[in-house]
């Protein structure tokens, strides 16, 4: 399973996720800078009559693969490198994200009784599909540990930054979010852009309209990018850090464990990751692909809490540096939600279903050939 796990967020997880913030960055951006005016005829991929890649390569995708470069190369020169631009943008994304909730709790055109206002139920399906966009939101949480093998005391200060910073999250966007239906009526944050109204403002800048009023694109547009580079750079440093401890397990190409020589930086997986992105950043829109990578990873988180019962059952005397608080009542409750979750979107979103069963699929079938790999290299050491 755990090879599974690394191959899901090499192919769709990681990649799918740069890919829709270095989309989204673009498609914020352009809200003050009209980059679609710089569109491209490319051609366009098909595969058995569908199309994968659009004939035209728009403005935004194209400044979408230009970040994604840039910080690829970024964090190709070192782990500080990265992790201080990091620390950077994280720390500007709060303070605006926090100013905007600020600003939109105090709006003065703002009324507290948005927050009554509503529409009719839409059925428990649709209300699955509308739980595994907004999940996107929060995703991310599980990317800390990956860097663990560069974290200083990490049985003590991972479990530390990865609660305290889902808490902070948490909090965050809450807070953001009251301040959204406070400034705006239902009606106007329903129809903000998404893939059903591709042409319609973000509800950040609606929002942003009702206490700073007047033209605010452009203080927008920047604020916003910021915010969507800023986690699109901590996937790229995190992200790569999977393939290249599976390749050093010897189930990967070894070129994946490869790090640079002076930089120390598994640099391979940094650039094939980066390469994987900007494919998928010509495949779909932002919504499109947060659907991709959120029902993949979903599908790894059930499996994952469900192995901590296997292993509490299997291996009762195994020490266990990090403990579940609320065993086992936490880990059953989650693994029963995950799968309504799962099944409902397979129902609901057939496409993402498929290309994250289908590579999950795939991925165990590479699994068995490295494995038969291994075992012919043993029997022919074995033999001279």
């Amino acid at each position: 399973m755990g090879y599974l796990f690394a191959w899901n967020r090499f192919w769709i997880a990681t990649p799918g996720s740069v890919a829709a913030y270095a989309v989204g960055s673009a498609t914020f951006f352009s809200t003050a800078v009209p980059l679609d005016r710089f569109a491209v005829h490319i051609g366009g991929f098909r595969i058995a009559g569908v199309q994968i890649i659009s004939e035209q390569l728009s403005g935004a995708q194209a400044v979408g693969l230009g970040l994604i470069v840039v910080f690829t190369a970024i964090n190709c020169l070192n782990v500080r490198s990265g992790g201080r631009l990091q620390t950077a943008l994280t720390v500007m994304k709060g303070v605006m994200i926090l100013g905007l909730a600020a600003g939109a709790l105090l709006a003065p055109r703002g009324h507290w009784s948005n927050l009554g206002q509503g529409g009719a139920f839409p059925g428990w399906s649709a209300m699955g599909t509308m739980v595994l966009a907004a999940l996107w939101a929060y995703d991310g949480w599980n990317n800390l540990p990956m860097a663990a093998g560069e974290i200083r005391d990490a049985k003590r200060n991972l479990p530390r930054a990865t609660v305290g910073g889902m808490i902070a999250v948490l909090a965050t966007y809450a807070l953001v979010n009251v301040g959204y239906f406070h400034a705006l009526p239902f009606s106007e944050v329903a129809s903000s852009s998404s893939d059903a109204f591709p042409h319609a403002p973000a509800v950040a800048a609606r929002a942003a309209t009702q206490f700073l009023g007047g033209p605010v694109q452009v203080l927008l547009a920047v604020a916003m990018t910021i915010s969507a580079v800023s986690a699109m750079n901590g996937s790229i440093l995190t992200g790569a850090r999977v393939p290249y401890a599976v390749a050093r397990d010897g189930l990967a190409p070894g070129a994946l464990a490869r790090l640079s020589a002076g930089a120390h930086v598994p640099a391979i997986s940094v650039v094939v990751q980066g390469a994987l992105s900007c494919l998928l950043a010509l495949t779909g829109s932002f919504d499109q692909l947060t659907d991709a990578v959120v029902f993949a990873s979903w599908l790894f988180y059930a499996l994952n809490a469900g192995s901590v019962l296997l292993l509490r059952l299997r291996e009762p005397a195994r020490e266990r540096p990090f403990r579940v608080p609320g065993f086992p009542v936490v880990p059953i409750v989650f693994v029963m939600l995950a799968i309504l979750l799962l099944v409902n979107t397979i129902w609901a979103s057939p496409r993402p279903s498929a290309l994250g069963l289908g590579m999950t699929a795939l991925g165990a079938i590479v699994y068995l050939v490295f494995l038969r790999g291994r075992a012919r290299s043993g029997e022919v050491s074995a033999g001279e």
